[in-house]
């Protein structure tokens, strides 16, 4: 059996080091498992009378999570700040910090009723109940 194996035309030591530090912030945002900034994936379910959304915030805080409703339109940000430090005895060998924010903002069929809207957040997962408002009764003018 015989294995593929990717050819890297900047494998070289000082060469990859160059680009890949270069191209890091970028990398991060895609991909959580890369160091940066993990993407926010969600769900949205729809019942006869409110929405429930599930939003994967991993390393998240809650004091740093910011759920805003206008109307219909739902927008989800937070911040994020890592650090960590690589020590040999008193000399630092790396030291990686990050800090930096992202969010999601959907607009959602019907007018959310903010007064009874709730929010949960435990072990990553934001979760959100959102009550649809009650549909406006028309209302009949009397001609005179």
């Amino acid at each position: 059996m015989s294995n593929l194996t990717r050819y890297d035309p900047f494998a070289m030591e000082p060469v990859s080091d160059l680009f890949q530090g270069m191209f890091r912030p970028l990398r991060g945002m895609l991909a959580a498992d890369e160091g940066g900034v993990p993407a926010m994936k969600i769900d949205v379910t729809e019942s006869g009378s409110a929405y429930t959304v599930k939003a994967e915030m991993p390393g998240v805080e809650k004091k740093d999570i910011d759920v805003k409703i206008d109307g219909n339109v739902v927008s989800i940000h937070a911040k994020i700040e890592r650090s960590t430090e690589q020590k040999d005895g008193e000399r630092v060998l790396r030291r990686e910090r990050y800090s930096g924010a992202f969010g999601r903002t959907f607009s959602l069929a019907s007018d959310i009723d903010e007064g009874a809207a709730s929010a949960q957040y435990q072990d990553g997962v934001l979760s959100l109940t959102l009550p649809k408002k009650a549909a406006a009764e028309q209302k009949r003018l009397q001609i005179e």
